[in-house]
């Protein structure tokens, strides 16, 4: 997967929504899900497919990856002085179990959001966290992209313990970036979620709920 699609996505402009001390960044609708861009990942052979869909807790999108890769995202400003802990809801129903997910031939998650923070004039200059629900490895385990040490892979969720679950995690995304890229970030510019598939050429299925920031 090529770098400028693993550390920034070029997306619609849309402002988050606070109540309190959260900020939403997903709204979880058609309407919302008909305006978001697709980028898919240059090199890929398919787009991962999004719908939504609903449970007791609300709307979800689901995400079919098959040998495909492409993502949806928002630019947003997020305060991380004011919310710094990212809260994430999601689900693997078919993982990817078998590959070496820090390789270039098995760089992939079956569930990922995207943290950015844009550092200089080019897509190439920014910073990214990769918040991952690993097929693989435990979590805690991280580890730069293959393609490139600005983007970081953290690892909050694992099949081991989690498939076909729905599970909430949460991180410290002001303190992550500090420890992982050694930078004091005071305000997030973007967030993306991607379930890819196109260096395993596997499938895979996810499902996404509930994605803010809070204070704690």
């Amino acid at each position: 997967m090529k770098i400028i699609l693993r550390i920034c996505f070029c997306i619609l402009i849309l402002t988050g929504l606070s109540h309190s001390n959260e900020v939403k960044v997903f709204e979880f609708t058609e309407r919302e899900l008909s305006e978001l861009q697709v980028r898919k990942v240059r090199g890929a052979e398919n787009n991962t497919i999004y719908t939504l869909g609903s449970n007791e807790e609300g709307n979800y999108y689901k995400a079919i990856a098959n040998n495909a890769a492409s993502g949806l995202g928002k630019e947003i400003r997020i305060d991380l002085n004011k919310t710094p802990i990212i809260n994430i809801t999601w689900k693997i129903e078919k993982d990817l179990p078998g590959i070496k997910e820090n390789t270039k031939k098995g760089h992939d998650f079956a569930a990922r959001v995207f943290a950015v923070k844009k550092i200089g004039a080019t897509p190439l200059s920014n910073r990214a966290i990769n918040y991952v629900f690993s097929s693989n490895n435990e979590i805690g385990f991280n580890s730069p992209s293959p393609y490139t040490k600005k983007s970081i892979d953290n690892v909050l969720s694992t099949t081991k313990d989690n498939l076909n679950k729905w599970i909430t995690v949460k991180a410290n995304v002001k303190e992550d970036f500090k420890k992982f890229h050694d930078l004091d970030v005071n305000e997030l510019d973007g967030l993306a979620i991607m379930s890819d598939t196109d260096n395993s050429k596997l499938n895979a299925i996810a499902y996404y709920q509930n994605i803010y920031f809070s204070a704690e």
